[in-house]
C-alpha cells in the first residue's frame, strides 16, 4: 500500500479516538501510527489484494483447530514500547489474544506478521516498520512478499537475531517456523500477474 506522510502530531489517545471513529466511513484511508505521527495508508493494487488474501486463506486453513487466529488486513497491532500502531497485511496470533482495551481492535501478541511490498512501502516495510515490529516480544516471524516478482523473505527470530530465508521459485514452499506449517509459492502467487521486464 502507497504510504504518504501527514504533519498532524497525535498523542496515542487522540490517533486511536480518530481510527475508531473513521471505521464506520468505507472511504476514509486507514493511518498507522508512528511516535505522534499519522502515516496515511492507501489503497491496494490488485496483486497486492490477492496475495494478502492467498496467505491469509491458506494461514486460515492450515491453523484451524489449532487455537490460532489469522487477521487480514484490518487488525491493528501496537507496539507499546514504541507507542506505535501498525496494520499488516496479514497477522497471526496463536496463544491468546491479547488486546490493548476492551475494543479488540488493537493486538498486543502477534506471533507472525506478513506484509506485501509496495514500491511506496518497501523501504518503510523494510526499515522503520520492521524496527518497531522487533520490538514485540511475541514476534517469531516477519514475511516480506514482493508483488512485481516472485520473491518472499522470510525472517526467523532466534535468540536476539533475525535470520533471513529468501523464496524465489514458484516451485518452493514458504516453510512457516512459527505457525508449523508451509505454504506453496504458486498458492501465493495465484492469478498474479508480473511486469514485463
Amino acid at each position: 500500500m502507497a504510504t504518504s506522510a501527514a504533519q498532524t502530531i497525535l498523542t496515542p489517545e487522540e490517533y486511536i479516538i480518530l481510527e475508531r471513529k473513521a471505521i464506520p466511513d468505507a472511504e476514509t484511508v486507514r493511518n498507522e501510527y508512528v511516535k505522534g505521527k499519522i502515516i496515511a495508508m492507501s489503497g491496494a493494487s490488485r496483486a497486492h489484494n490477492l496475495i494478502t488474501m492467498n496467505i491469509s486463506a491458506m494461514l486460515h486453513i492450515n491453523l484451524k483447530g489449532r487455537g490460532c487466529e489469522t487477521y487480514a488486513n484490518e487488525m491493528r497491532v501496537s507496539t507499546p514500547s514504541t507507542s506505535s500502531y501498525f496494520y499488516p497485511d496479514v497477522v497471526v496470533v496463536c496463544e491468546e489474544p491479547r488486546f490493548e482495551d476492551d475494543v479488540f481492535d488493537i493486538l498486543l501478541n502477534p506471533i507472525l506478521l506478513v506484509e506485501v511490498l509496495s514500491p511506496s512501502t518497501e523501504v518503510y516495510d523494510r526499515g522503520e516498520k520492521f524496527r518497531h515490529y522487533r520490538e514485540l516480544p511475541s514476534l517469531q516471524e516477519y514475511i516480506l512478499v514482493a508483488q512485481d516478482k516472485i520473491c518472499i523473505e522470510r525472517f526467523n527470530r532466534q535468540e536476539n537475531n533475525w535470520i533471513l530465508t529468501d523464496f524465489q521459485n514458484i516451485e518452493e514452499r514458504l516453510s512457516l517456523i512459527s505457525v508449523q506449517c508451509e505454504l506453496p509459492l504458486h498458492e501465493i502467487y495465484d492469478r498474479v500477474t508480473f511486469p514485463d521486464n
